[in-house]
């Protein structure tokens, strides 16, 4: 399919027409047509009422079966990390360090003189060989160039001898003298090879825009912290919404640590830029994969090491009373179980300070939370805490064998409980963590219809709201009919190429009527072709972001 990437907005004020296809809606399971007035969706209906209504003021468009669904919402992204990963050096297929060297000195030819070499991907725990390379043997094969790879979790990167002497690693923790960093001399290596020109931070943080767009997503959650990037980027990636270019929408948190109610203002103050919560990630501890996720028990490839957490009970306590008491939303990075409970202590603590019903109406959200047993789970459900989570983690570290086994034992058997989350009714919201996972929203379905754990598989709808409709709520957004396509609704969706449309459920043994068509369930991409749906168009609010040249040929 020829995509001819962006195009330019409709007209304020135009009426277009789509029939003749599948209109994925609660108002109407059988819609098969709908008309978009200006940002509005203005009705949803038959084939045959469409041709009644149909007239030549409309732009008509013939979807040719395709399918029309609300936009997808990415509820955990890096703006300019993914634009940085996707120009700079791609490592998932490296299997040895022999290997990562070879690619790093092929790269570093193409680079201008001076230029460092920027990569990603990296994942020891796939590679046929051990052992990681030298910061010497690094700076070597990239001709003395600076080098900064980072790990598939971007929690831990490898640096070149020349990198770690400029960013002053020596004597910082979490640096040994070799190639590989993590906590605070990662937070220092990752600062200095991303100092970028604002020119050039804009354009990594456009193309992730564009990418995001030509999958379906009309918004994305930017997870900005200090130990990630400056203020200025979170400045820049704000700056879209405002900006008149047709892109998802940005929903921008800074995840810096308030003591009170006072510092929080200022951090506020200091941003000069509207964010809804000082939360995303805010580390309590680190990844599995980097072995910083802080755990109850050690870690089963490592019996001496049992993470880092990277904040006290009292200061996420502090936190978390700060933001309630000013109505903004906070939270944590969390991946251990031993993160998560030092997060839920804090949050009885502020619970405690500040009144249940503040920390309850604060709509905090936890990132990951991906070892969490049903004592912990009922807690989050208690204190209406959102999980931010990442279905794609499963599908690439999850069963037999994967790097989760590797670090977790039997232990990972219990990651990523999606199906007890909802059980409980804690309220998940789906998104991919890029450049860690792709953008691509329905592999994040498919995950979670496919979860390694078959006790903690979801439905296709559960997981297709989870990635629509929960992240709007999960960003407190005022209107209730956003990820909705209903009359009066904001017209923010995507059109898809399918192969076949069904109901798809995690449990086979499912009552049949649940999927009968008598029980006016609208039907979703069928995930089992081996193919993904292909986006023809993306639509925010009217405006159109994306379009194949195919969807009006």
């Amino acid at each position: 399919m020829n995509n001819s990437g962006m195009s330019g907005a409709r007209p304020d004020g135009k009426v277009t027409m789509y029939r003749n296809g599948s209109v994925y809606s609660a108002a109407d399971p059988f819609a098969s047509a709908m008309v978009v007035d200006g940002g509005t969706v203005a009705w949803i209906g038959s084939e045959q009422a469409a041709t009644s209504i149909a007239d030549s003021s409309m732009e008509i468009i013939d979807l040719r079966g395709a399918l029309l669904t609300p936009g997808f919402v990415d509820s955990h992204i890096h703006l300019t990390e993914t634009g940085i990963a996707a120009a700079g050096l791609r490592l998932d297929v490296v299997r040895s360090a022999a290997g990562l060297l070879d690619a790093v000195a092929k790269a570093a030819g193409a680079l201008d003189s001076g230029a460092p070499l920027l990569g990603h991907g990296w994942d020891e725990s796939r590679w046929d060989v051990p052992g990681l390379p030298t910061a010497a043997e690094l700076g070597r094969a990239a001709g003395g160039r600076k080098v900064y790879l980072s790990r598939v979790d971007v929690h831990s990167a490898l640096v070149s001898d020349g990198l770690a002497a400029s960013a002053g690693l020596s004597g910082k923790d979490g640096w040994d003298g070799t190639a590989y960093v993590l906590r605070d001399a990662h937070t220092a290596a990752r600062r200095a090879a991303r100092r970028l020109p604002e020119a050039i931070r804009r354009d990594y943080q456009e193309a992730a825009l564009r990418e995001a767009a030509a999958n379906g997503y009309v918004a994305l959650a930017e997870m900005a912290a200090p130990h990630i990037c400056d203020a200025d980027d979170l400045r820049s990636s704000v700056a879209w919404n405002g900006s008149g270019t047709a892109l998802p929408e940005v929903l921008p948190y800074w995840g810096q640590l308030a003591g009170s109610e006072d510092e929080a203002r200022a951090i506020l103050d200091d941003l000069g830029v509207p964010v809804l919560g000082l939360a995303g990630d805010l580390n309590i501890d680190g990844s599995i994969g980097s072995r910083t996720a802080a755990l109850r028990e050690p870690y089963a490839d490592s019996p001496d090491h049992r993470g880092n957490l990277y904040l006290s009970v009292d200061e996420a306590a502090r936190h978390l009373a700060a933001c309630s008491l000013l109505g903004l939303q906070a939270g944590f990075h969390v991946i251990g179980d031993a993160g998560l409970d030092a997060a839920l202590e804090a949050l009885d603590i502020a619970a405690a300070e500040v009144g249940e019903q503040r920390i309850r109406a604060g709509g905090h959200r936890f990132e990951h939370v991906e070892l969490a047993d049903a004592s912990a789970i009922a807690r989050l459900a208690r204190h209406s805490v959102t999980v931010s989570a990442q279905p794609a983690f499963d599908a690439a570290w999850g069963g037999d064998g994967g790097m989760y086994e590797q670090r977790l034992g039997s232990r990972s058997k219990d990651m990523n409980p999606f199906a007890s989350y909802y059980s409980a009714g804690v309220a998940v919201a789906f998104g991919s963590d890029s450049p860690v996972t792709p953008l691509r929203p329905w592999a994040s379905v498919r995950a979670c219809l496919e979860h390694s754990n078959p006790a903690e598989r979801v439905s296709a709808r559960a997981a297709f709201l989870g990635h629509t409709r929960a992240g709007w709520r999960a960003s407190k957004q005022r209107n209730p009919l956003m990820g909705q396509l209903v009359p009066g609704a904001p017209a923010s969706f995507a059109v898809w190429e399918v192969d076949e449309l069904m109901v798809q459920v995690a449990d086979s043994r499912v009552q049949s009527w649940s999927t009968d068509p008598r029980a006016r369930t609208p039907l979703l991409p069928a995930l089992d072709t081996g193919s993904d749906p292909v986006c023809l168009q993306t639509v925010r609010e009217g405006r159109e972001l994306f379009a194949a040249e195919s969807l009006r040929a």
